[in-house]
């Protein structure tokens, strides 16, 4: 299987610094970064980790759950996945991801709408994204400096 990679050019502190994000394994785009505008409520066109991962979780969903719907005997129809990622400050100092709210609209043929809703369940449950976010067994630490 693949591995995809991004990378981040990053110059100055935390609170007056900022970088570029770019999508290097597709070439879709470099990105400005910076920790003031993550935190603020207006982006002013700079994308965050917490607006990369919604995009990773909303597409990783819709592909699990086109699977589901056709697994329960279902044909998806249009189907619209959004994905709203909160940043929030943590109990013990810092910041954290507080919140994931996953939301689909859509239609199937051949399913119900309790079996449309199961095979949301089970997309929750079963893509890659959203299993990263509920607990990451093992996190490999590769640091080298130059400087």
């Amino acid at each position: 299987m693949p591995t995809r990679t991004a990378r981040t050019a990053w110059n100055g502190s935390l609170e007056e610094g900022s970088g570029q994000v770019q999508l290097a394994s597709s070439g879709a785009g470099t990105f400005d970064v910076s920790f003031p505008k993550r935190a603020a409520e207006d982006a002013d066109g700079t994308t965050s980790p917490e607006e990369l991962i919604a995009a990773a979780h909303s597409s990783c969903f819709a592909m699990a759950f086109s699977l589901e719907v056709a697994n329960a005997g279902g044909t998806p129809g249009k189907t619209d996945v959004s994905a709203d990622v909160t940043l929030s400050p943590a109990a013990g100092g810092g910041f954290e991801i507080s919140k994931v709210l996953l939301s689909v609209v859509g239609s199937a043929t051949g399913i119900d709408a309790d079996a449309y809703r199961a095979a949301a369940e089970a997309a929750k449950a079963g893509c890659p994204v959203s299993k990263a976010l509920g607990g990451v067994g093992q996190i490999v630490l590769d640091v080298k400096f130059e400087g």
